[in-house]
């Protein structure tokens, strides 16, 4: 991806709930795994994957694996600006993520 259009390649992918839903989910907990965003978005699995690895390609996540499970983060090379813009997005809009992040503090003990 050239860095030329990064801005429109970020701006665009907030501009989807889902999307945004995630990246924030992430701002707040650092690392999640996809049956966790399943449950938090209450969405399928081949929906939220979908998402993810856009999000993959597009540089703004990372993923790692271990075991069975692939974890998802904010990718380390993601500018200052973007992380900037997530968290006013954040605390500005609390109540946006807060259904997701209850539902995600549910099942977070039954994914490990």
């Amino acid at each position: 991806m050239s860095q030329d259009n990064f801005p429109l390649v970020f701006f665009k992918s907030l501009a989807d709930d889902t999307r945004l839903k995630i990246l924030l989910l992430l701002l707040s907990e650092q690392e999640l795994c996809v049956c966790e965003f399943t449950s938090a978005l209450d969405l399928s699995q081949p929906k939220i994957s979908r998402h993810l690895a856009l999000l993959k390609q597009q540089g703004l996540i990372a993923s790692r694996r271990q075991g069975q499970w692939v974890f998802y983060s904010l990718a380390d090379s993601l500018p200052d600006w973007c992380l900037q813009t997530l968290k006013l997005c954040f605390e500005q809009n609390s109540s946006y993520p807060a259904e997701a992040l209850a539902s995600l503090t549910r099942l977070a003990p039954n994914c490990s």
